[in-house]
C-alpha cells in the first residue's frame, strides 16, 4: 500500500480534496489519481469508496470528518475490514497509532498556527509515525522545510492552495504533493 501511494504521488502530486458529496464526480472525472474524502457518513462512505475506486483512483478517507463512526479501535476495524479505503487522514494520534497497528495506511493531519503547534506537530510526528504528514496551511514553504527537515516525513501541504504558484512553492519547498478542494487546482 504504502509503495503505491509513494508512486502514484510522486507520478501526480495534485490530490482531489472533497469537501462536498457534490462534488465526488468532478473529482473522478479529474487528472487526480488520489482523493482526499473529507465528507461522509456512515451510510453513504462504501458507496463513495467503491466510486473511486473503480476510476481506479486511491481514497483516503478523513475519520475526524466522517459522521457517524466513533473516533476508536472499533470503527477503524469496520472502516478497514468493511468499506477498504486506501487509508485514513487523522488529526488523532491515538488514531494514528491503531491504524498503524491493523497496518492502515495513516496521514497525520497537522493545523499549523503558531510555534507552539509546530513543535507539538513534530513531537506528535516523531511519536507516532505516521506513513505521510498533511500540513496545514499548505501555504507556508518555510514551515513544510521544517517539518520535513526535522522527521523526515512525507508532506502533503493542504489548505489555502489557490493557484499554481501555490502548488510549484509547496513542492519546491519538499512537499511530495498538494491537496486542495479547489477544482482548478485538480486539473493542473
Amino acid at each position: 500500500m504504502k509503495d503505491t501511494f509513494f508512486q502514484r504521488i510522486q507520478n501526480n502530486p495534485i490530490i482531489a480534496a472533497v469537501n462536498d458529496v457534490n462534488c465526488l464526480d468532478e473529482a473522478i472525472d479529474s487528472p487526480a489519481d488520489m482523493v482526499f474524502m473529507l465528507t461522509g457518513n456512515i451510510f453513504n462512505l462504501a458507496e463513495m469508496v467503491e466510486r473511486v475506486k473503480a476510476a481506479d483512483m486511491q481514497i483516503y478517507i478523513h475519520l475526524d470528518l466522517m459522521e457517524g463512526f466513533s473516533r476508536d479501535a472499533m470503527a477503524m476495524r469496520y472502516i478497514g475490514e468493511r468499506i477498504q479505503p486506501h487509508g485514513i487522514i487523522t488529526t488523532k494520534s491515538n488514531l494514528i497509532k491503531i491504524a498503524r497497528e491493523m497496518n492502515i495506511f495513516a496521514i497525520q493531519r497537522l493545523f499549523i498556527l503558531d510555534s507552539l503547534s509546530l513543535e507539538t506537530g513534530i513531537k506528535s510526528i516523531h511519536a507516532n509515525r505516521p506513513d505521510a504528514v498533511e500540513v496545514l496551511p499548505g501555504i507556508m514553504p518555510k514551515v513544510i522545510r521544517q517539518v520535513r527537515a526535522e522527521t523526515k516525513a512525507a508532506v502533503i501541504a493542504g489548505g489555502l492552495i489557490n493557484d499554481k504558484e501555490d502548488v510549484i512553492e509547496s513542492l519546491k519547498a519538499g512537499a511530495i504533493g498538494v491537496s486542495s478542494s479547489n477544482q482548478a487546482i485538480w486539473s493542473l
